[in-house]
């Protein structure tokens, strides 16, 4: 069969960025995905300028601005990537889009419910200026998950019933980490990307329930002040469902992240991450296995920045839209809320997982 191009796709002459934040991910995953894939970066500024020269030295940015209303003044910054934390991030996205410019803003989008007028307010501005904000949801472009997606929307599996995620693989360091002052934080944080994921192979559901449940295991360490175990069960009207699941911090160098999109057709199974990247499609008896190429760290950053890009330049909304990704968005803060109630079922009301278009013209 063909198999769809499920690489990321970059302009040929890429808008220039303007990073906001010079921590450990834009040294690790943002400026070498712009270095491999060729978008330039024209500016950096970050609260420690010392981290932002530092960056910029290795990366051979040429500009170091002293604050964030440089960057947003700077006439060379056409895209701004806001590669921050959590805590005033919605700030900086209502900044950028006064400033004119478009915007990459970090994942999660939002952690606080008593965002959401601020946040469709701002959405709303930026849609009358036709800027264009997009979150970085990168595993969206994780080869193995991106070619999954294109697959279920061409209907290899027919109508997808189920979703499946188990994490059979190390957690990252969490101990320390401004991590500790996250509640929840494996739901609220870590599994973003899955639910993510998930909402997109489910798009054009309809949900009516979440529930998320997160325990401390055995063995888990004093110190380490959040759970290690979260469970994540999604219903939807039409009785899809999707099950994500982290176990506690697996003692495993052999794992990955397996999971399954059963349909009614077919069924794709597949792993991510710990060079365990795989998928295959079982229809109708024959059972197609796909390789990919290329990695989650960093093409997936790549095809973040890649698709935002081809959307402001085609004059569209891209797949990563905030209004797309809001479902997301409103889904973590379910699970959040069913968590604290100790995995009660949380009902968000007219949660629809449309379409990016759709979303937008709703």
């Amino acid at each position: 069969m063909d198999v769809p191009d499920y690489r990321p796709q970059v302009p040929a002459a890429p808008l220039r960025v303007g990073l906001i934040g010079a921590g450990a991910i834009a040294r690790s995953a943002h400026l070498p995905a712009y270095a491999a894939w060729g978008i330039p970066v024209a500016a950096v500024t970050s609260r420690r300028v010392e981290a932002a020269r530092a960056l910029a030295a290795d990366f051979g940015v040429p500009t170091v601005h002293a604050s964030v209303d440089d960057v947003l003044a700077d006439p060379e910054v056409e895209v701004v990537d806001i590669a921050t934390g959590p805590a005033g991030r919605l700030d900086l996205i209502a900044a950028a889009v006064d400033a004119g410019k478009h915007v990459l803003a970090q994942k999660p989008l939002s952690t606080d419910p008593a965002e959401l007028g601020t946040l469709q307010e701002v959405l709303g501005r930026a849609r009358e200026r036709g800027i264009r904000i997009a979150v970085n949801q990168n595993a969206r472009w994780a080869p193995v998950w991106r070619l999954a997606t294109l697959l279920v929307r061409s209907g290899a599996i027919g109508e997808v019933v189920g979703v499946t995620h188990l994490h059979d693989k190390p957690l990252p360091p969490l101990v320390g980490t401004p991590f500790d002052d996250v509640p929840h934080m494996l739901i609220a944080d870590y599994l973003v990307h899955w639910i993510d994921i998930t909402r997109c192979w489910l798009e054009g559901s309809h949900v009516v329930a979440v529930a998320a449940r997160d325990s401390r295991v055995p063995g888990q360490p004093l110190e380490a002040r959040n759970p290690w175990h979260a469970d994540i069960d999604i219903a939807t009207a039409a009785g899809a469902s999707a099950s994500l699941r982290i176990v506690g911090n697996a003692r495993t160098h052999a794992g990955g992240c397996p999971f399954w999109i059963h349909g009614t057709d077919g069924t794709l199974r597949g792993s991510i991450l710990m060079g365990t990247d795989f998928l295959e499609l079982d229809r109708d008896g024959d059972r197609t296995r796909f390789e990919t190429t290329g990695q989650w760290f960093t093409d997936g950053f790549a095809g973040a920045m890649g698709e935002l890009q081809t959307a402001i330049l085609a004059g569209r909304e891209p797949e990563n839209s905030a209004v797309h990704v809001l479902p997301t968005v409103r889904i973590g803060w379910a699970a959040v809320a069913s968590a604290e109630a100790g995995g009660a079922p949380v009902h968000p009301a007219g949660l629809d997982l449309t379409t990016a278009q759709e979303a937008f013209t709703r």
